[in-house]
């Protein structure tokens, strides 16, 4: 299942180009320097009360924001109350405007559906506002092949009907681009690192280069280079040291067709690896990257890593996410490096499992999104798949409708991508300290906006259909003259249909056109609201 699209897109936002030498970047290059961390021994905020100005007077609230109660036969099992406390430090990390976007198997250059006239795609990277479209995956390595000449595929490569080999050329890259204008959405590329040809790679980083331009912005090479050896792309053992040198050929020899594109790597699950990526010498500005999927237990082995609905809502969740984040950030931070994680999912486990398809994933979603963006990630894409909808990965967020393999050109989106959708409508700011005590599996987070308003988000991970709504207390740092609210909701855990933002299946409207919060008081610096549980709220409030 999944859901209709027949969801609107909210109004496109202008891009904002920051310069950074002689390379304009886009915008999840932050102008303040690259490497970012959160200050973890911060202490708390605690609440310091303005003195109101007794003759300042507020604008009447015009309209409140209509909020949807727990279901009817829930048994609303009792929730401790929230508190809130929002201080005015800021925590030492941003929040990107292209914070959040999709990523797509190398080979899906080549489909002909990525294209300017396919509104369904184009929408559906309008509403996660100037996202990254990264393309990689291990498709890279083993069944993508690029060419500017129209050299036929060699026969060495192999795929089967659902993963079909694919040359990409060009033309190709001009059918994106004409994509990426309509949406205003920017592009990551991998260079095929599985069949070492560091002369092709440049070539591609150099059309890349002048069909992309600024929208560009990165170029990876290979994916996961740690899953290569024992006869997959390399004969006997692959190892770090080996990966450095053939890396340092690659980007030399992009250095010179490409030399104002970020290079990013390792693009591993490895964190051993980002040491060695550190040190590789490069001319171009470098980029560490990560791959993450928190539940892939058929891997590990171990019942705590299985993609179990228990284990994607646990109270644990966040906390390992955000442990596993810092091991890379701390490494990008001492070499002076931006933290990207170019793909990630819940499980990377193959086929379909409980958490698959669910409500629970977009709100997982949304809480990945932040969390780590919090700790110090520049920019996370989801993986995500062009294959149809019917039969196709259904970790996807994004897929086509049609029959299994053949796709009719429209796309759809599943639960997950609302999650998103919710963290991309916040837009770039300065993640604020605050203390948040209560309120069960309710996370909560706080950005300073340029404009010098604060948004608030809550993402209330109680069960929809199980728990009350949480009584909530929010301790602003400034007294609110207005506040708007947006939310996202779903009817449970295990819901494939009926996920909605503001009551429809949308994407969230401009700030400007969205109602106050429930009960908001102007000129009231503590505020007090009911949230239903299983929601993402996000509001936003001016002083």
């Amino acid at each position: 299942m999944r859901q209709k699209k027949a969801w609107i897109i909210s109004g496109g936002t202008v891009a904002v180009l920051l310069a950074a030498s002689a390379v304009i970047l886009p915008p999840l290059f932050n102008d303040e320097g690259d490497s970012q961390a959160a200050q973890t021994t911060a202490p708390a905020p605690t609440f310091s009360a303005v003195a109101p100005d007794p003759v300042k007077t507020y604008p009447p609230v015009s309209s409140f924001y209509q909020q949807a109660g727990p279901p009817a036969g829930s048994p609303q099992t009792p929730v401790d109350p929230q508190t809130v406390t929002i201080g005015n430090e800021p925590v030492g990390t941003q929040l990107s405007s292209s914070q959040v976007g999709l990523s797509l198997e190398a080979t899906d250059l080549a489909d002909p559906n990525l294209n300017a006239d396919n509104q369904t795609m184009v929408q559906i990277l309008r509403g996660l506002h100037q996202p990254v479209l990264r393309f990689g995956g291990n498709a890279v390595d083993r069944r993508f092949f690029w060419t500017s000449t129209g050299e036929a595929i060699p026969a060495d490569y192999s795929g089967d009907k659902a993963h079909p080999v694919r040359s990409a050329g060009p033309e190709d890259l001009q059918r994106i681009m004409g994509m990426l204008e309509a949406a205003d959405a920017y592009i990551s590329l991998s260079v095929d690192l599985g069949h070492y040809n560091p002369e092709r790679a440049a070539d591609m980083a150099k059309y890349g280069a002048e069909i992309f331009g600024d929208r560009l912005v990165a170029i990876t090479i290979g994916n996961e280079p740690n899953g290569f050896g024992d006869g997959d792309r390399r004969a006997g053992a692959y190892t770090v040291d080996q990966f450095a040198q053939e890396a340092e050929a690659y980007a030399a020899a992009m250095y010179k067709t490409a030399p104002n594109v970020p290079i990013s790597g390792p693009g591993t699950y490895s964190a051993n690896w980002a040491d060695e990526w550190a040190g590789i010498p490069m001319q171009q500005k470098k980029v560490l990257t990560f791959h993450h999927y928190p539940l892939t237990g058929c891997t590990t082995g171990k019942a705590e890593d299985a993609p179990t609905m228990a284990n994607l809502m646990s109270s644990t969740m966040n906390q390992e996410v955000v442990k596993y984040a810092k091991t890379f950030v701390d490494k990008g931070n001492a070499a002076g490096m931006p933290i990207w994680i170019p793909e990630s999912g819940i499980s990377a486990c193959t086929g379909g499992n409980e958490t698959t398809k669910t409500y629970a994933s977009a709100l997982w979603a949304a809480d990945f999104a932040l969390s780590t963006a919090q700790t110090g990630i520049g920019q996370a894409d989801f993986h995500s798949s062009m294959i149809t909808c019917q039969g196709g990965p259904p970790m996807s967020m994004v897929c086509a409708d049609g029959a299994y393999l053949q796709p009719t050109g429209d796309m759809s989106v599943r639960a997950n991508y609302y999650g998103i959708s919710m963290v991309s409508s916040i837009g770039a700011g300065k993640f604020l300290q605050l203390s948040n005590e209560g309120g069960g599996l309710n996370q909560a987070y706080a950005i300073q906006k340029d404009d010098g308003s604060t948004t608030v988000v809550f993402i209330n991970q109680n069960d929809p259909t199980q728990s009350a709504q949480t009584q909530v207390t929010l301790k602003l740092p400034n007294i609110p003259a207005t506040a708007t609210m947006t939310q996202m909701t779903g009817p449970s855990y295990g819901a494939e249909d009926g996920v909605a933002i503001d009551g429809a299946a949308t994407a969230p409207v401009d700030n400007a056109q969205r109602p106050a919060p429930m009960n908001f008081k102007p000129g009231v610096q503590e505020q007090s609201f009911a949230l239903t549980a299983g929601t993402v709220t996000v509001m936003n409030f001016t002083y």
